[in-house]
Order: C-alpha cells, then sequence, then structure tokens
C-alpha cells in the first residue's frame, strides 16, 4: 500500500520510485563494467591488492544493500524471495535455526523483518558504504590508479620526484568522467521515462501483488544482478551442496590477486589469460540469465557447466599464470594524444 501511496498520491513520486529502482540496476551495470574492466587491466595486482578486495567488499555491500531494499515493499515475490534466502541460514551448523530467528525476528518472514531490513538498508549497510567507498578512494590515491598496459608509473621519476609519465586527474580525467556521467545520467532518463520496468528485467510483474504466506509462488527468482550466483545455488541439487557452491564463488574473487602469479599485470600481453577472461564473463552472463528462469531440467545441465567454468577459472589461473607465454609490455605507459 505504501508503494501505491507514493506512485500515485505522491506529487511525482512515480518519478522518485523509478529512479530507486532502476538506479539500483544501472549501478549494478557500473559495478560489474568497473570490476571486469580491473580484472582485464590487472589491477587487483601487486601494489593494488587492497584496492580490489575493498572494492568486492563495496560489490557484496551494495547486493546486501539491494537484497534489503527489494524485501521492503513486501510482495508477494520479494516475500518469498526472502523466506528462500533467510532460510538459508538454517544450514550453518548448530545455530542455524537460531541465527535464522535472528534475522526474521521470529519464525518467518513479519513485520519484525522489515523493521530490521528497513534499518539495515537506510542506516547500516549504507554508512559501511560510504565508509569502504572513502577507504578504497583513499587507499587508491596511495597506491596510485592502474592503466591498460599494466605498467607501474611510480618507478620511472623525473628529477623533480614525479612520475615522468603521470598527467593531472584534472582536465584530462574529469573531462572523461563528465561525458560518461552525462551519458549515463541519459540513459538513466530514458529507462525511465520510456522503459522504466526495461521489459520486467528491471521491475518483475509480480512486485505488484500483496505478501501472501498462504500462497507460494511455483517460481522464486532474485534480481538479475544476484541471479549469477542464484543460479550456481540450485545448479546442485543438494541444498547444503549448492549452498557450499554458492559461498566457494563469492569468496574465490577475495584471493584472485593471489592466484595471478605471472609477472605481466595487464592481459593485453597474455593471450590466453585474457581468452579465459573472455569466456568467464560469458559464462557469468550465461548464469545471470539462468538464473532468471524456472527451475526446469533444461536448464539445470547448463547452470552445472557455468558453475564448472566459474569454479575452473579461478583454479586454473595459478597454473596458466605461472607458465603461459607473453608478449613483452612497452617500457613506458603509451599516451594517446589529448
Amino acid at each position: 500500500d505504501s508503494v501505491y501511496g507514493i506512485m500515485y498520491d505522491v506529487h511525482y513520486g512515480w518519478l522518485m520510485q523509478y529512479m530507486h529502482v532502476d538506479g539500483v540496476s544501472l549501478i549494478f551495470v557500473l559495478l560489474y563494467i568497473h570490476m571486469a574492466r580491473g580484472m582485464l587491466y590487472g589491477s587487483y595486482r601487486a601494489p593494488r591488492e587492497l584496492v580490489w578486495v575493498i572494492g568486492y567488499t563495496i560489490y557484496l555491500a551494495f547486493m546486501a544493500e539491494a537484497f534489503f531494499g527489494y524485501i521492503l515493499p513486501y510482495s508477494n515475490l520479494s516475500y518469498w524471495a526472502g523466506t528462500v534466502i533467510t532460510s538459508l541460514f538454517k544450514s550453518i551448523p548448530f545455530i542455524g535455526e537460531w541465527v535464522t530467528t535472528l534475522v526474521r525476528g521470529g519464525s518467518g518472514m513479519s513485520g519484525d523483518t522489515l523493521d530490521r531490513f528497513m534499518a539495515l538498508h537506510v542506516t547500516v549497510v549504507f554508512l559501511v558504504i560510504v565508509g569502504l567507498i572513502v577507504f578504497h578512494i583513499l587507499y587508491l590515491h596511495k597506491v596510485g590508479s592502474n592503466n591498460p598496459d599494466g605498467l607501474e608509473i611510480k618507478a620511472n621519476k623525473g628529477p623533480d620526484g614525479h612520475p615522468v609519465d603521470a598527467i593531472p586527474f584534472h582536465p584530462y580525467y574529469s573531462v572523461k568522467d563528465l561525458f560518461g556521467f552525462g551519458v549515463w545520467l541519459f540513459i538513466f532518463a530514458a529507462i525511465i521515462f520510456y522503459a522504466p520496468t526495461v521489459h520486467h528485467i528491471f521491475l518483475e510483474r509480480t512486485m505488484s501483488t500483496p505478501a501472501n504466506p498462504l500462497k507460494s509462488l511455483p517460481d522464486v527468482t532474485p534480481p538479475w544482478y544476484l541471479s549469477p550466483f542464484y543460479a550456481m545455488l540450485r545448479a546442485i541439487p543438494n541444498k547444503n551442496g549448492g549452498i557450499i557452491l554458492m559461498v566457494v564463488a563469492v569468496v574465490f574473487p577475495f584471493i584472485l590477486p593471489w592466484l595471478d602469479r605471472n609477472p605481466v599485470i595487464s592481459t593485453r600481453y597474455r593471450p590466453i589469460t585474457r581468452i579465459m577472461l573472455i569466456i568467464f564473463f560469458a559464462n557469468f552472463l550465461m548464469l545471470a540469465y539462468l538464473g532468471e528462469q524456472p527451475p526446469l531440467p533444461k536448464y539445470f545441465i547448463l547452470e552445472r557447466v557455468g558453475a564448472v567454468i566459474y569454479v575452473a577459472f579461478f583454479i586454473l589461473l595459478p597454473f596458466v599464470s605461472k607458465f603461459e607465454p607473453t608478449r613483452t609490455p612497452p617500457a613506458r605507459v603509451r599516451f594517446r594524444a589529448h
């Protein structure tokens, strides 16, 4: 009722609602692009390991923030999605039931659950994200940004002690960022005014149905930005096995900086790793698609294949990166004329 009140009774409430819903999806689009670029350029390598770890933690915090916000409308889909996700805590040995009751505020989803999730969504997780972003930027400023060639510009300094290949952030990059922000804002506005649901990818049809504990849904799927991990969760029929696989899939990127052992950082000069990354990205998109599909046998096989490819990338990377042939990177960063 509160969502309908905002949409139809508050002046420009519909605009605020669509900005909130569509903004989440577009933020995750930027996060995925940002992380993919970092993996291609080797931005997770030393001395930027902590930058990568903090950045990935920000991504997980955004996932938690989005999940809590997804439950708050208390539609039938969000109710059962919350029931499914919170029930995963029951798999924790010895204290699973206690943790589940603590998270829900009772034996099942209720108003107490919404109070908890509202506090987490509006205050706790939000402040955590802000703090992590500040720490992320400060540490990046300390170690310096990476570049497409993966070269350490601080290794080549001039008589004044400054890197000879470094250029000021303003105006060279601030102008580019303003242009990129303008393009993002144009796409954001076009989606809000002309296609706010994006063919029901950003906003599902069933989100308008009130929560009904007596009417379960035949198919409960998470938002698209969480669906790759959901696909891996249900790739294994055994509940505990699926949870273990999903946890492993979430943890692997944390240790990525220590899995890559090649002295060459950027994949521009590492053709095998570059091919592996392209396959990894394509596989991740496939898992995102499969996670949005109903639980049919024809999709289970693909989900298992996708899960194997995802895990195999991280397992094979230490061996491939150690022995793969590489091209010699340039001695200095190559600039295009500004």
